[in-house]
């Protein structure tokens, strides 16, 4: 396992990063107990960063991570959770306002089992009012993070730009880290246009979905899955280049993901002990290069091709 400092926060992050959605039920119905004990393999074997959020099965996630975290020492493992995203009897909401931001924290503290955030985040910008962000939500984080109830803020989005906005629009150190998903991947590395600028102002980045939701599985998208129909089709293709190698896409996905220096974690999501433990060994285990670059080639007609989200 490979470690980094995410930008100036002194954690020092395993560069294969666990994400709790799945115990949400997000993707499909899990197995509890199983859950749990993912939780428990992943920092048995190395992972000590955790992300989760209360919109993830409408504070399941949180709730069942909550009972995992119970039974390890917190001083094993970094957390992050969010605010602003949020959901009930399978109607998501929305909520931006400090007021809620703050009760947010204290809510997902009492379902996580511990009295203390390392990481919060404002959730998925791309759905706010990004003047809101700059000048209520964040403000309200940074209260808390004075308080010592929380010790670093960040902001997470799909649109990249969303990003510099709200940096440059809010005092220095506000803003410690980004979560980008779906822009580091086999079918999309935009993320990279935008490391130098987060190095240059201190903001550690972490990188989630090396999968891009589902297209760079042997599975497939989801029917929901938002990406165009062209991009999909690339991804069928590329899956079957890969078969005809001997060689499952989930392992260079991951392997590509996973391996950059400049980013401290990528996160993955499963409530599976064996999967997580796959998942290490294929961010840990080379591949041919050569594969490599034939399946990026393959993505060429769409690259770094993006979606609205939803």
């Amino acid at each position: 396992m490979k470690y980094t400092e995410l930008g100036h926060t002194g954690m020092v992050l395993s560069n294969v990063g666990l994400g709790a959605s799945s115990l949400g039920s997000v993707f499909h119905s899990i197995n509890e107990s199983e859950g749990i004990q993912a939780v428990h393999t992943a920092v048995d074997n190395g992972i000590n960063f955790i992300d989760v959020s209360p919109y993830y099965g409408h504070l399941k996630a949180e709730t069942v991570l909550g009972k995992a975290l119970k039974e390890i020492d917190r001083n094993r493992y970094y957390l992050s959770t969010k605010v602003g995203r949020y959901g009930k009897d399978g109607v998501n909401s929305w909520d931006y306002s400090g007021k809620r931001a703050k009760e947010s924290v204290y809510e997902s503290m009492e379902r996580l089992n511990v009295d203390h955030i390392d990481l919060i985040n404002v959730h998925d910008i791309e759905f706010a009012d990004l003047e809101q962000v700059c000048n209520e939500t964040l403000p309200a984080l940074v209260d808390l993070r004075n308080e010592g109830v929380v010790s670093h803020v960040g902001i997470t989005n799909l649109t990249l730009r969303h990003f510099k906005y709200v940096i440059d629009h809010v005092p220095a150190g506000t803003v410690e880290s980004v979560l980008s998903f779906c822009h580091y991947t086999l079918n999309d590395d935009a993320l990279i246009d935008y490391l130098d600028y987060f190095e240059s102002k201190g903001v550690g980045v972490l990188n989630a979905s090396p999968y891009s939701m589902g297209l760079l599985t042997k599975r497939g998208a989801p029917d929901w899955h938002p990406a165009p129909g062209a991009l999909v089709r690339l991804s069928r293709k590329a899956v079957a280049y890969c078969e005809s190698k001997g060689l499952d896409i989930e392992r260079l996905a991951v392997n590509f993901s996973m391996n950059n220096p400049r980013i401290a974690s990528t996160l993955f999501s499963t409530s599976k002990p064996e999967n997580v433990l796959k998942t290490i060994a294929y961010a840990e285990e080379p591949v041919d290069p050569e594969i490599m670059a034939e399946v990026r080639k393959i993505f060429e007609p769409g690259y770094r091709d993006t979606w609205v989200n939803s």
